[in-house]
């Protein structure tokens, strides 16, 4: 069987995956319309031009942008049925799904309405689970993101998991939201937080002494220091790794130039993730598969990777085993 079919095919998992950067083109082209287009946006053509990033500030510029479309909470459901059918079609079996509540409150909505919205959304899909995980977004500040973290646990039924933190890592280090993740820790949520992705490893470093986080999304510049190498190895931190992601943002130049073999070879707990799939033109297996043709990994490596995702997962110990062994007895296997 070919890489490209066997790829297609395998069961995945899928730990790092932003709702609002999943959105299939037709989909948020049909928003856009419904909210009067952009008049430098004439065709859809043209809205795949739009994801091309000169840096990692440009692609902020451009989330921004692209969630001035959603602002109902209508949109929301709309927004995760798509994203979830399309998700379901790749054969990911379970994801963590990041969504950025904050980012829709200058529309007037409610976390706990977007979140059920999300919900809704993803019920209207079978063949796939979803868990949530709600980017606090560094970049509204530590004083906002406390008061959402409260909304959250208001409905953390509906299949919230923990929280994140994303948006402009180098603007706002890790260390403004010790008093939220220690606050998130005792409400019983798990944690993650992109650090080392447009900042270097001493962002991780921040992130690991002031957050304790249970994984890191990205970590690709923990490749900086040695020492940080060996103590993600040692205390087993899951990295939520984004290659595709890395390299069309400019934190790295090109997939051989991206440390995840060298993590792979070191021990390191990695998952592989496609970030923000329909802004960089990935998909799972696309991730895998530059993995296989750019830096060397077999189909054993891939499926080692996929173990690991399931490792790294926050679902109890007990359903990791069922879908492990469900996976090894899959015939693509």
């Amino acid at each position: 069987m070919e890489d490209d079919l066997w790829l297609s095919l395998i069961p995945k998992v899928e730990l790092h995956i932003h709702l609002e950067g999943a959105i299939p083109h037709d989909a948020l082209w049909q928003l856009m319309q419904k909210y009067g287009g952009d008049p430098e946006i004439p065709d859809q053509e043209s809205l795949g031009n739009k994801f091309i990033f000169k840096d990692f500030s440009h692609f902020i510029d451009t989330w921004v942008w692209k969630n001035s479309f959603i602002r109902s909470y209508e949109d929301i459901e709309y927004i995760a049925e798509m994203v979830a059918r399309d998700t379901a079609s790749q054969n990911i079996r379970y994801s963590e799904m990041y969504v950025s509540p904050p980012d829709f409150h200058r529309h007037g909505l409610e976390t706990q309405c977007i979140i059920e919205a999300v919900r809704k959304g993803f019920e209207k899909v079978d063949g796939i689970v979803i868990g949530l995980v709600p980017d606090l977004v560094r970049d509204f500040g530590p004083q906002k993101a406390i008061i959402t973290l409260h909304e959250i646990e208001e409905v953390r039924d509906l299949g919230v998991l923990g929280i994140g933190l994303g948006g402009s890592e180098q603007a706002y280090p890790p260390d403004l939201f010790t008093e939220v993740y220690r606050k998130a820790r005792e409400m019983g949520f798990h944690t993650t937080v992109h650090a080392g992705e447009a900042a270097g490893a001493d962002s991780i470093w921040r992130a690991i002494h002031n957050l304790n986080p249970d994984r890191i999304g990205h970590g690709t510049n923990a490749r900086q220091d040695d020492g940080l190498l060996d103590y993600l190895k040692n205390h087993q931190i899951p990295l939520e790794m984004c290659p595709i992601s890395n390299v069309k943002t400019g934190v790295v130049p090109s997939i051989e130039h991206h440390p995840i073999h060298d993590y792979y070879k070191r021990g390191l707990l990695l998952s592989v993730n496609t970030d923000d799939p329909k802004m960089f033109g990935n998909t799972l297996a696309i991730e895998y598969k530059g993995l296989v043709d750019s830096l060397g990994f077999s189909r054993l490596d891939i499926k080692k990777l996929i173990l690991m995702a399931i490792q790294s997962s926050w679902m109890p110990e007990s359903e990791k085993d069922v879908m492990i062994k469900e996976f090894q007895k899959h015939p693509c296997w």
